[in-house]
């Protein structure tokens, strides 16, 4: 797998940032919130490597805003894997 796209919205209650992501295989997925974009960007990071078998994680992650509340990425590029 090359590259998975994580939803990102913020939550209206906490205001934490929640990010989720859908195999479309129906393997599962991966849903996890920060409490600012980059400590999101870690906990994405962090689930990513969690859920994949060695070997088998995407080489990319996006995060794809949905709302207007939801604070756009400092950096476009993607999330490398270490």
């Amino acid at each position: 797998m090359k590259q998975i796209v994580f939803n990102v919205e913020r939550e209206e209650e906490s205001s934490v940032l929640v990010a989720s992501w859908d195999d479309a295989d129906g393997n599962g997925g991966i849903t996890t919130q920060g409490q600012n974009l980059s400590e999101l960007r870690a906990m994405v990071c962090e689930a990513v490597l969690c859920h994949f078998d060695e070997g088998k994680a995407p080489d990319r992650i996006r995060l794809h805003s949905l709302s207007p509340q939801t604070p756009p990425s400092p950096t476009p590029a993607p999330l490398p894997l270490k």
